[in-house]
């Protein structure tokens, strides 16, 4: 979620308003869709770019194109004649927007240097060297569903305002299993993945491999308030960091995830890493119960 955020804020700040010149897909596996449909996204306007879940979402004026990027894919915004990264499967080349970036966009973009000028003419290119993720074009009225975007596949997304802790508690009761597959589980809440999975839990103190049946009241309260803070305070780290290479990933920043063997930054024990299933977890025995 924090790093899609991002992407999501910038690309809407930078391409709202602009119309579609060409839809190119050099790498065709990735995407979802026919040549026509491709085509008929030239001339249409972005009305806006946003993210549900672990999906980003372009609407356009009479279509949308839904990206999955999973594990490996990456976005980039550059000019036209800068050279496509190795990999590239999808790519959006954008007209001029004479009236300059939207009045509404995200406060931390206005001003940025990375900003495309008004009569400029960007590209967005989606990467991803697996081929893993997918760009499902959805003409309107056909209908098509992307996976994962059912209404019993995804739950309320983690920054949603609806998701108190009111209507946090009484979704908790309804998922049971261990803490980390639940934090993971898109139709629980949207948008956290395996490394911020780790996260939350160590800065709500909680084992990842605990049951949420075996929670007390304070420690599902407990959980809640760790999501929220641990995931604003990523966003907020990576609104500064990442732009303008926005395909990148940061996550030295990190407390815990992928820093096994290291000291827990906050009881010094040793980080504890496991390894399984190609995910890994990680986790510190000496203040994580």
């Amino acid at each position: 979620m924090p790093d899609l955020t991002v992407v999501a804020e910038a690309l809407d700040a930078a391409l709202r308003g602009r119309p579609i010149r060409s839809a190119a897909a050099p790498g065709p596996l990735a995407v979802r869709g026919t040549p026509a449909e491709l085509e008929g996204l030239v001339g249409q306007g972005v009305t806006a770019i946003r993210r549900r879940g672990k999906f980003l979402i372009l609407e356009l004026e009479r279509d949308e194109i839904v990206v999955n990027p999973m594990l490996t894919g990456r976005f980039q915004l550059a000019r036209a004649d800068e050279k496509h990264p190795p990999k590239t499967a999808f790519v959006l080349a954008f007209g001029a927007r004479p009236e300059g970036p939207p009045l509404d966009a995200a406060p931390w973009t206005r001003g940025a240097s990375w900003m495309p000028a008004p009569d400029a003419e960007p590209e967005i290119r989606y990467r991803d060297p697996t081929q893993m993720g997918k760009v499902y074009l959805l003409p309107a009225g056909a209908g098509r569903t992307v996976p994962g975007l059912g209404p019993d596949e995804i739950g309320p997304d983690v920054d949603d305002p609806a998701l108190t802790l009111e209507v946090w508690r009484e979704r908790i009761r309804r998922h049971p299993g261990e803490l980390k597959n639940l934090l993971r589980n898109q139709a629980f809440v949207a948008g956290i993945g395996n490394a911020y999975s780790d996260e939350i839990l160590h800065a709500a103190g909680l084992l990842p491999f605990r049951k949420r049946s075996s929670l007390a009241a304070e420690e599902v309260d407990a959980l809640y308030a760790a999501m929220g803070q641990t995931l604003a305070s990523a966003v907020a780290i990576l609104r500064d960091r990442v732009p303008p290479t926005f395909e990148k990933q940061v996550r030295d920043f990190l407390a815990v995830h992928d820093k096994g063997g290291q000291a827990c930054p906050r009881c010094g024990t040793r980080i504890t890493e496991v390894r399984a299933g190609g995910f890994i977890t990680s986790y510190c025995r000496g203040c994580q119960r």
